[in-house]
This record gives C-alpha cells, sequence and structure tokens, in this order.
C-alpha cells in the first residue's frame, strides 16, 4: 500500500471531487483522495428521485442530529424508567414526562460525491451580493467578477449560452425532464404576485421560475460524476473509501501527513509533501481540525488531545439556512404521492418513460420550481427563497403520507443567527455537537413570518389556489403573526446548507486566508463550504464547486513554487 504522496485531500464531497480531478491532471503530483464513505454504487443516488427514499437509516448519509434548539418549540422525548420502591417493598417502573426543544436533522453526503450525492441537484450560485460581500470584508480575490469565472469552468449547460454561464465544464447543468400541471401553476401564479425569471443565475436573481438542475440524460451529474470518474484511471490519484481520518499529523506548525482508519479496522499513517487538504465539509473539516490540536485551546485539551496551534475561530462562525414548509393534501395524480392509482398505475407507467426515455416523474429533483423575494423592497437583495414541491414533504420526508399533494419552502436566505460545532470526545467515530442556535436572534424570526405571508400570497393566487385552499395540513392564521410564529417554531429546520465553521478572513475568528491556507499553519488548506464567511444567498452546492475550482487554481501555483 501506498503511503507517501504529494497531496492528500480529506473528504471525496463537491470540493474534493473537483480537486482531485484538477491536481491530477498534472501528472508529477501525486494525489490521494480520502473519503469516509462508500463507493456511489446505489442507484437511488443516480436516478434523480431516489434521493427521496434514503430516509435516516442509510449509509450514505452522517444524519447527524443538533442540540436542542431553544428557538424551537419543545416536544416529549423518550426518557429512561425509574425503579421506585413502595411501601410494601415491591418495585415499580416509573416512566416520567419529559420534554425538551426539538432537535433538527442534518444529514450530510457520506459517499463519494459527497453532499452531492444525495441533494435535490439545484443548481443555484447565490447573488452577486454574496461575492462582493466577502471582498468587502477583506478577502481579495472573491468579488462576484473574480468568481464567476470559475462557475462558468465548472458548467456545461444545456440551455443558456451567454456570459453569465459556461458550455465546456464538467458539470452538466440542464432543465428538469419531468413536467406538471402543479408546477407549471405555481410558477404562473407566482409571476402574477411577483416577476417571472428564467435563470435565477443570470443578470437579477429576484423573481419566480424553474430550477435548473446536475443531471445529465436523465441522470445525477454530482460532483463525483462530473469530476472523478473522468480521473479515476490516472495512475497519479488514489482514491481510499471505507476510511477514517483521525487527525492531521504536523511537525512544529507544518502539516505532513494524516492518521486514518481503514475499513478493515487498520491504522494507517499517510505522508504528504507538499500538502494537506481539508476538504470535509463545514462539519467534518472543523473536527478533523479540532481532533488534530488545531483551535481553541479549552475544547481541545477537555478531551485529552495535545493542543498545537491556538485559532478561536474553529468551529464557530456555523450559519445555516432555516426553513419552513407549509404542507397541502390535494386528491390528484397530478401530483407525487402514495395511492392505490398511483401504486398500479402511474408508477409503472413513469417507470417505463424512464427506462427508455430517461424522462418523467423518476427525474424529477421534487423541489422543481421557486423563486428569489424581497420580505422588504429597500432591499439589495432577495432574502427569502421559495422552493415548490409537487408532494407532500414532511419531517425532511422522513414521514411518509399516504395520498396525494403538494409543498411550499420558504427559506431565511441571511439569517443573523449563528452557531458552532465541536467535539463530543476524541473519537472520531463519535458525532459532533452541532448547535446552529437556529432563530436566535429576533430578526430571524421576523423575517421568516414576512417571509411566510410572501409564500402564502402565491399559493392563494390562480391558478395554483384550487390545490392549497382549504387543503393545509396545518392551518395558520394568515393574519396573526403569533400563530404563523407557533407554526414556524413547531417544525421549521435546515434546507442543508451549513457553512462558515473555518472561514475566511483575517480577524480574530478567520481560519483561513483568501487562499484557503490556514492560520498560524504550513502547508495546510481547507476547501469546501466551511470557508465561507457569511452564508450565501441561495443552495450551497454550485458554490462549493466553484470554491474548489479557484482553490485548485491557487494550489497548482503555490505548490509549483
Amino acid at each position: 500500500m501506498k503511503t507517501n504522496f504529494d497531496v492528500i485531500i480529506l473528504g471525496a464531497g463537491s470540493a474534493g471531487c473537483v480537486l482531485a480531478n484538477r491536481l491530477s491532471a498534472n501528472p508529477d503530483i501525486e494525489i490521494c483522495l480520502i473519503e469516509a464513505g462508500s463507493r456511489d454504487t446505489d442507484p437511488r443516488i443516480h436516478v434523480p428521485i431516489g434521493f427521496a427514499f434514503f430516509g435516516d437509516k442509510t449509509n450514505l448519509s452522517w444524519n447527524y442530529e443538533t442540540e436542542p434548539q431553544r428557538g424551537f418549540d419543545k416536544v416529549p422525548v423518550e426518557s429512561p424508567a425509574t425503579a421506585m420502591v413502595d411501601s410494601a417493598g415491591g418495585v415499580h417502573k416509573v416512566h416520567t414526562d419529559v420534554t425538551e426543544h426539538r432537535r433538527g436533522f442534518q444529514p450530510r453526503g457520506k459517499t463519494l460525491g459527497g453532499s452531492s450525492s444525495i441533494n435535490a441537484m439545484l443548481y443555484v450560485r447565490g447573488h452577486r451580493w454574496d461575492y462582493d460581500h466577502w471582498s468587502a470584508l477583506g478577502n481579495f480575490g472573491w468579488s462576484y467578477n473574480e468568481v464567476l469565472p470559475y462557475f462558468n469552468k465548472a458548467e456545461h449547460n444545456e440551455v443558456i449560452n451567454n456570459e453569465f454561464h459556461g458550455q465546456n465544464g464538467p458539470l452538466n447543468v440542464c432543465e428538469i425532464r419531468h413536467s406538471n400541471k402543479p408546477t407549471d401553476a405555481f410558477v404562473k401564479a407566482g409571476a402574477k404576485v411577483y416577476s417571472y425569471n428564467d435563470d435565477f443565475n443570470g443578470a437579477e436573481q429576484e423573481g419566480i421560475g424553474y430550477y435548473q438542475t446536475t443531471q445529465k440524460d436523465g441522470k445525477r451529474c454530482s460532483a463525483a460524476k462530473a469530476y472523478l470518474v473522468p480521473a479515476m484511471d490516472r495512475p497519479n490519484l488514489t482514491v481510499m473509501t471505507d476510511t477514517q481520518v483521525n487527525k492531521v499529523l504536523f511537525d512544529n506548525d507544518t502539516a505532513v501527513g494524516v492518521q486514518c482508519t481503514t475499513k478493515e479496522q487498520k491504522a494507517v499513517n499517510l505522508t504528504s509533501n507538499k500538502e494537506v487538504i481539508l476538504s470535509a465539509g463545514a462539519f467534518g473539516s472543523p473536527q478533523i481540525l479540532l481532533r488534530s490540536g488545531v483551535g481553541p485551546k479549552a475544547e481541545i485539551a477537555k478531551h485529552g488531545i495535545d493542543h498545537l496551534v491556538e485559532l478561536a475561530g474553529v468551529g464557530k462562525n456555523l450559519q445555516d439556512h432555516i426553513d419552513y414548509l407549509s404542507v397541502h393534501q390535494y386528491n390528484s395524480l397530478e401530483l407525487i404521492g402514495l395511492s392505490l392509482r398511483s401504486i398500479f398505475y402511474k408508477y409503472p407507467v413513469e417507470l417505463i418513460k424512464y427506462l427508455f426515455k430517461k424522462t418523467g416523474l423518476f427525474t424529477s429533483t421534487i423541489a422543481e420550481a421557486g423563486g428569489f423575494i424581497k420580505t422588504r423592497d429597500e432591499l439589495e437583495a432577495p432574502d427569502v427563497q421559495l422552493h415548490f414541491a409537487p408532494a407532500m414533504v414532511v419531517d425532511h420526508g422522513r414521514t411518509q403520507l399516504w395520498g396525494h399533494g403538494l409543498s411550499c419552502h420558504v427559506c431565511l436566505l441571511r439569517p443573523k443567527s449563528t452557531g458552532t460545532v465541536t467535539l463530543k470526545s476524541a473519537d472520531p467515530e463519535d458525532d459532533p455537537l452541532i448547535d446552529p442556535q437556529f432563530l436566535s436572534h429576533p430578526e430571524d424570526i421576523k423575517t421568516m413570518v414576512q417571509g411566510y405571508k410572501k409564500m402564502m400570497a402565491i399559493l392563494n393566487t390562480e391558478p395554483l389556489q384550487k390545490y392549497t385552499k382549504d387543503n393545509c395540513k396545518r392551518p395558520v392564521d394568515i393574519n396573526n403573526d403569533r400563530d404563523i410564529e407557533q407554526a414556524i417554531r413547531e417544525s421549521a429546520d435546515t434546507v442543508y446548507h451549513p457553512v462558515g465553521t473555518c472561514k475566511m478572513g483575517s480577524d480574530s475568528e478567520a481560519v483561513v486566508d483568501e487562499r484557503l491556507r490556514v492560520h498560524k499553519t504550513r502547508r495546510l488548506r481547507v476547501v469546501d463550504a466551511s470557508i465561507m464567511p457569511t452564508l450565501i444567498g441561495g443552495n450551497t452546492n454550485a458554490a462549493t464547486i466553484m470554491i474548489a475550482e479557484k482553490a485548485a487554481d491557487m494550489i497548482l501555483q503555490d505548490t509549483a513554487t
């Protein structure tokens, strides 16, 4: 087994796959890509609608839970039975009623392609303002005009050919190959209330329209499919799956390798001649840094880990999109759902359409249309995002409902609440402690309430109204802000975009510089969504791929000197 490489990449998610491809294109650089999950062979990854059937037990996801969120309502929880002795000496088991604030669910990809192999495949870049804001914070080279070439470098857009899109990149972007009347009705209704937008990634983001998707020929185009598969036969690229990284190895302040455990539970040390790159995501990268002794001393030392480098911001600045779903039941085969008619009539027909033409329901992203709107006219950029789904989605799809219906998400794009991720223990097998502190800032719930009203203005407009009127699974009084807030606290949760825990910058909580090098260390970088100093206004997968494209150029420049 080869144990010495020039560059070791920790994590084969959206960023890691890009890096593996771009860096191994230089035959003089020996690359090792390490992934904790298995290979991406599960057919549910590649058939687009399959992601809706992963559930919370799949080994393709880390399936994390957050700490109890004080911004959420309290719910009953299971408690262990306690023994009580009566006056006659008899022992009885007694169950006590226990409640705690609701925990959030945090699925993250655990396979080649990472979360790009289990997400809804929406291609969204965020708003121009987001990247100009990064630059204004002192992160030179990260303005919109400077990152746009990397978005375009990554993309092959089947539909749009202009200065905002690429045509020759590895990542295929296309229209959804599933048309249905309810989604069309949402777009028509939304265009009446707001404006129609045929390209959320073009000159303007604001408006209502259809999402583009990372698919090719009716199949998911994950980062693994786009970047890793074409590079797998290169002799200078080694890919290790089912391998858990314990920590980065240091010689003083210089990263010289990694310690990991293979599928066979064999401890292995790998050495690097040039760089170690963390691409394990907003939860994984800070965990590895902390286990390596890099971060706040108090959080590291309490787990018996030797503290090497003081970096106060490791695991801080966690930001995520909080999201509320309005769910409506409507008996129509036009909508995705479970019924005798759909099982015995619709789905067999749709399966045939997919097998022979790669079209129809099995290509659906579930969240097929949506939009970006402002809750206040004076804002520079939209502050809420909508995702429309022609299906009833409850509790991240973990609760299956009988019947048909639709859902609409309202998502807060730039929350002011920030949280943390830290270690539960020094054991790499232990889940981290994730605390997004959702709705801890009072402005967030106010904006969510206004966003809900904006969403309902669309849902209550024809031709969509016939599906939604009087059909809401959790009726809400649109004229009562307290009732809207209560509904949000009952069931709002992430829409799967955690970022910021190894943020880029030069302030006291920054972890990496503008070239993504970890402060106070040498030959160590972080390249993934954790480096985002602020959360972008949109889905984060395309931006993570852009970050890796830009980082690859910087790494090639730096390792050549």
